[in-house]
């Protein structure tokens, strides 16, 4: 089966099908760099199904996403679509540590999402946020006083607890 036609079966529920995709990419019977490129010519539904199995992939093994993986994350932090955003953004934070020299573009995303009025998006943004917090980068210079204005003017507790958790860990 292929993933279109996955994607494509009314018989299997949503989650199903990002399970199996991810299923897919743990054991190697298709690539990071496959689904990338399905994703990419995929209507947003669908590019989020990829991108939310990758996820799922890279918290069990980081190591399947590549930088490919990593530049196109970051490049869909910038997407309208909210799910593909805040799935984007939970890679991000599974994978960040592998690619420390390339933050730079994907803070600066993260940060603009971090003020997004989408819990879900925020709480996703301050989850990758907390992971890159938590390197001790040089980029913490920024960083840390960024988080603690953003923890001024966030009302959620779920995302001010993510900020809060990373800057405790930072600050060890």
């Amino acid at each position: 089966m292929t993933i279109d036609q996955l994607l494509k079966d009314k018989t299997k529920k949503a989650k199903e099908k990002t399970e199996t995709i991810s299923n897919w990419l743990i054991i190697g019977s298709i690539s990071a760099v496959e689904l990338l490129a399905f994703a990419e010519k995929s209507k947003d539904p669908e590019k989020a199904n990829c991108i939310e199995a990758i996820e799922y992939a890279t918290k069990q093994n980081p190591t399947i996403a590549d930088e490919s993986v990593f530049d196109f994350a970051t490049k869909m932090l910038t997407e309208i679509t909210p799910r593909i955003k805040w799935e984007s953004a939970k890679v991000i934070g599974n994978i960040a540590y592998l690619y420390p020299k390339k933050l730079k573009k994907t803070i600066s995303n993260l940060l603009v999402n971090s003020e997004y009025n989408s819990t879900v998006v925020r709480w996703a943004s301050a989850y990758a946020l907390g992971e890159i917090l938590k390197m001790e980068t040089l980029h913490n210079k920024i960083l840390i006083p960024t988080i603690e204005a953003l923890l001024k003017i966030e009302e959620n507790n779920g995302v001010r607890k993510k900020y809060l958790e990373a800057l405790k860990k930072s600050k060890k």
